[in-house]
């Protein structure tokens, strides 16, 4: 039986300390018809004002629209634009949402602070840096580099090789969930990772020097951007006032993707006024194994007394056919805000279970019906094939190509973890910082004839300190360090007057050399190298250009995502978790054998079942017009042992009059 939460507007306001002049909506003058331009629920989110709002948006229901009409409406109120912040999980996200918010209403809209919460939580500590005895050109590292401090720590803690010990990306894991999910540690290990309990007080030192390791050269890892953060606001009680204060509305989009961090940081800025509007949808919840917590969505009305709760259930997306399919599906969720969505598009078309002898057949099919689509005028653009993993589609894509049906696949190396680009990104974070020990161990590699030995010997004496007149370094090192240290040099002393693009230009003209003598395909990793200069030229200060490719990195080098050929037109391969917020006129999913989808590790954990379950619900959202769904009754699992055959337990008792079901395993 599922729990419906409902509002608590009947309980008492609590006492404030600190209370702003409430503003009541005008109903009248408005430039934008909000009445004309909005459904009735989105209409009321819209015009709410004072307080706590939470949103409980359907898919397809129009909740980025319903946020970019709020942002309007408080404008039109008066609101001032500096005094309103939009928290996103992407850039791209809040910059679309305010380009849209200016054309429905001004170029205002543009000036209100908007980003994802690690952006704003980069701009607070920049300027309040001083508060936590932080340095100010603090380097942001990405994954990768925080692996390497931790093998370095590790190496130099444990020389001689442990026995069963976490490897450095299991242990970047275990630090970044006990940061996410606020819990120790020990207490991260022993829950999601017992076997290596017999190690536990290793990893527990390891991670305290990883802590010292970060305060004493300079740098933070992205989990710090929001743990400084939160300890800013909760140890300074003047300067959360006023932060709180120059932020009077707050809203928040996907508010179900958020961690338990992310939820402590919204209730301290919006702790003077309390005027929060959290979006999002409990049913698109499914990014656990990112530190997201299920929970906070639930929790908000107990977290912020007398929220008021709004269901947009009208989705714009979907045939209603599709829906009755998808409705049924989320309603077997064990908890969840009870909706029924809804939608006037009306085909005769039914969602289709399509049951294949092998996965080959399966592959046949999906081939042929693309074909089929095609004749009836859908765009190849318009058609997606959604996976539970990536491995699934590897059947698929060799019958693809034998058809010559162009695809992309939603994958492959990211633009800022190419070696090429960090090594630039490196030279570029020693000029901001120079105490970035792991950026300038890295450019000292590159150079011949220094080795790890040389490094050490050399970064005593280079830490913090990049002049080329140092005297002190070992001479027979001196003719391949000049080069470097000149261009590093003149580059720190100009980087207040030149443009980040001119100091990118300096920097690869410095490289190139280097590049083609390390790398046989120099010529097509010098395309994404002027890519990376186009990335800087669209900033004025290097800092903030070297920030965003931190906390927002490209997605794909020049050649853009995996492509089967060149053509402009091609089938969209993805998962189902990187194709969330996306939709297309017909959509596959594919490998829908119970075992696989549900995975059978869910199958001991209802809270992981659940998850599996939204999982479904996300994909099936996703179609426009057309729904396939796909699995063969000869499926071989080999870390199981077993063949899986029947179709997954989501779909189970479904009617032939909501999801037609074929079976094509004589054909």
């Amino acid at each position: 039986m599922s729990k419906e939460l409902s509002t608590v507007s009947e309980n008492k306001p609590a006492h404030k300390k600190y209370v702003l002049k409430k503003r009541q909506p005008q109903k009248t003058n408005y430039k934008v018809n909000y009445e004309q331009d909005l459904n009735e629920k989105q209409l009321e989110a819209v015009m709410s004002n004072e307080g706590a709002l939470l949103v409980i948006a359907g898919a397809g229901s129009g909740k980025t629209k319903t946020l970019t009409y709020r942002v309007a409406r408080l404008i039109e109120d008066g609101v001032a634009p500096n005094n309103i912040l939009l928290l996103t999980f992407t850039k791209k996200a809040a910059h679309e949402m305010l380009s849209r918010a200016s054309l429905v209403l001004d170029s205002r809209c543009e000036k209100v602070a908007g980003g994802t919460f690690h952006s704003f939580a980069n701009i607070i500590l920049r300027k309040y840096a001083s508060a936590l005895k932080l340095k100010n050109n603090f380097t942001i590292m990405d994954r990768s580099d925080c692996e390497d401090v931790i093998n370095h720590i590790v190496g130099q803690m444990f020389p001689k090789k442990e026995k069963r010990f976490p490897k450095k990306n299991t242990i970047l894991d275990m630090y970044s969930k006990s940061v996410n999910k606020v819990t120790p540690v020990k207490e991260i290990i022993i829950n999601e990772f017992p076997q290596f309990e017999h190690c536990i007080d290793k990893i527990t030192e390891v991670h305290k020097n990883y802590v010292s390791y970060k305060r004493e050269n300079s740098i933070l890892d992205y989990d710090d951007l929001l743990v400084y953060l939160k300890i800013l606001l909760e140890n300074n009680d003047d300067l959360r006032q006023k932060i709180s204060g120059e932020y009077k509305y707050i809203m928040v989009d996907e508010y179900q993707d958020t961690n338990t961090l992310q939820a402590d940081i919204v209730r301290l800025l919006s702790s003077v006024h309390k005027n929060i509007m959290a979006v999002g949808d409990d049913a698109q919840s499914i990014y656990s194994f990112r530190g997201a917590n299920y929970r906070n969505i639930f929790d908000f009305p107990k977290l912020f007394e007398n929220t008021k709760i709004i269901k947009l259930e009208q989705n714009y997306r979907s045939t209603q056919n599709i829906l009755k399919l998808t409705n049924l599906i989320i309603g077997r969720a064990k908890e969840k805000y009870d909706k029924e969505l809804f939608s006037q598009i009306q085909s005769p078309v039914m969602p289709a279970l399509i049951c294949a002898k092998n996965t080959q057949m399966e592959a046949d099919f999906i081939c042929q019906r693309i074909l089929e689509l095609l004749d009836e005028d859908v765009p190849l653009e318009e058609i997606c094939v959604l996976t539970r993993n990536a491995r699934m589609s590897y059947s698929l894509e060799i019958e693809l190509s034998k058809r010559a049906i162009p695809y992309r696949k939603f994958g492959g190396p990211k633009f800022m973890e190419t070696a090429h680009i960090k090594d630039v990104v490196s030279h570029l974070r020693v000029l901001i910082n120079p105490d970035d020990v792991i950026s300038l161990t890295r450019i000292l590699l590159l150079l011949r004839g220094i080795g790890n030995a040389a490094v050490n010997n050399i970064m005593p004496v280079l830490k913090g300190n990049i002049n080329p007149d140092i005297k002190l370094l070992p001479s027979n090192k001196m003719s391949s360090l000049s080069p470097l240290l000149n261009v590093l040099g003149r580059e720190r002393s100009l980087m207040s007057t030149k443009k980040p693009a001119e100091i990118v230009e300096e920097i690869i003209r410095y490289y190139l050399p280097i590049l083609k003598d390390k790398y046989d395909d120099f010529a097509k990793r010098e395309k994404d190298l002027d890519h990376f200069q186009y990335l800087a030229s669209q900033y004025s200060n290097l800092e903030d250009f070297i920030s965003d490719m931190a906390l927002e990195p490209p997605d794909a080098s020049v050649e853009g995502m995996y492509k089967n050929n060149s053509d402009d037109e091609a089938l969209t391969i993805s998962t189902i978790h990187s194709a969330k917020g996306l939709e297309w006129d017909s959509v596959f999913i594919i490998g829908a054998v119970d075992g696989r989808f549900p995975s059978a590790y869910s199958f001991n954990s209802e809270e992981e079942m659940d998850e599996e379950l939204r999982l479904m619900y996300v994909a099936t959202t996703r179609a426009k017009n057309n729904l396939y769904i796909t699995y063969p009754v000869d499926m071989y699992d080999y870390s199981m042992n077993m063949v899986l055959s029947k179709p997954s337990r989501f779909l189970d008792g479904i009617d032939d009059d909501i999801l037609e079901h074929w079976d094509i395993t004589e054909g």
